[in-house]
C-alpha cells in the first residue's frame, strides 16, 4: 500500500532523479566511462532491490560498497566530474545572464561583445587552403587569464587578415594559440594545457589535444585548423562538433556565443 500512496513530492523526487541521470549518461556518452558508469547503476539498483526484500547481509556488503567507492569514483571520473560542474557553473550561468537581458535587467550591453565570426572562419579557411596550422580560442564566460599569461599580451579587434599573419608561417607569433575574447585578440603564443583523453586518434596532434585540453577545463570554444590537411576542426567541451558547411560551422558557432 505504501507503493500505492504516492505524494506529489515523491513523483517530482524521481523525475528529478531520472533527469540527472539521463544527464550524466549524456556527460560520459561514448567515452571509456560509460561502462563503469552502468555497472554503478546495476549494484545501486541491486542494493536497492536488496533493502526492499530485507536481505540484511547482501544489502550490508553492497552498501558499504557503495559508500567506500565514492571516493575511488571521484578519481575515475575526475574528468567527467569537471565537465559536469562546469556545465553548471558556465553554461547554465550563460543561460540566466541571456535571460536577465531578454528582461531588461542588463540592458547596457557593448555592442562589441558580438563576435565576428565570419571574418574568423573565412580566416580558417584561407589558412586551411594554404596549409597554416592555427589554433583559436574564444573566451565564453570562464575566465582564461591563466593562459593568456603564458604568451603574448594583444589588443587588436577581430578581422581576418590580422588572424591570419599571426599565424603566416614565418611570423613570429604563429606558435600557440591565440585567445579572442569579446571580438578582440587579447593574446598569441598562448600554451594550452593538453589532454589525456586516449579516446583521441592518433591522426589528430598536439593541436587538437590542445584544443580538447582547454575546452575540457573551461567554456572555451575552440577552432583548429591541421596544417597536415587544411581541415578545420571546431571543439567545445572537450568533444568535436561535427558540421557539414562553413555556413553550418558560423551558425553552431555564432549560437554557442549568443
Amino acid at each position: 500500500m505504501d507503493l500505492i500512496n504516492l505524494r506529489i513530492l515523491d513523483v517530482l523526487d524521481i523525475t528529478l532523479v531520472a533527469v540527472l541521470l539521463y544527464y550524466v549518461y549524456k556527460l560520459v556518452k561514448g567515452t571509456a566511462a560509460i561502462h563503469i558508469f552502468i555497472g554503478i547503476v546495476i549494484i545501486y539498483l541491486v542494493w536497492k532491490l536488496t533493502q526492499f526484500l530485507a536481505m540484511e547481509m547482501l544489502s550490508s556488503v553492497l552498501g558499504e560498497f557503495i559508500g567506500v567507492g565514492m571516493f575511488a569514483l571521484i578519481v575515475v571520473f575526475q574528468q567527467e566530474i569537471r565537465k559536469f560542474l562546469l556545465m553548471i557553473g558556465s553554461t547554465n550561468f550563460a543561460r540566466r545572464r541571456a535571460f536577465l537581458r531578454q528582461l531588461k535587467f542588463m540592458r547596457d550591453i557593448p555592442k562589441d561583445t558580438i563576435h565576428d565570426v565570419k571574418s574568423i572562419i573565412q580566416a580558417c579557411n584561407t589558412m586551411g587552403n594554404s596549409f597554416t596550422g592555427a589554433l583559436i580560442i574564444i573566451k565564453r564566460s570562464t575566465p582564461l587569464d591563466f593562459i593568456k599569461t603564458t604568451g603574448d599580451t594583444m589588443n587588436i579587434q577581430v578581422n581576418a587578415p590580422i588572424i591570419e599573419s599571426v599565424f603566416y608561417k614565418n611570423s613570429t607569433l604563429h606558435d600557440g594559440a591565440m585567445v579572442i575574447e569579446n571580438n578582440t585578440i587579447v593574446a598569441t603564443r598562448v600554451i594550452l594545457p593538453v589532454s589525456n583523453d586516449r579516446a583521441i586518434p592518433l591522426r589528430f596532434g598536439l593541436r587538437h589535444r590542445a584544443a580538447m585540453g582547454i575546452t575540457e577545463k573551461t567554456d572555451a570554444l575552440a577552432l583548429v585548423v591541421s596544417e597536415e590537411t587544411g581541415q578545420i576542426s571546431y571543439i567545445k567541451n572537450g568533444e568535436f562538433i561535427i558540421f557539414k558547411s562553413n555556413e553550418e560551422l558560423i551558425e553552431k558557432l555564432t549560437e554557442d556565443l549568443s
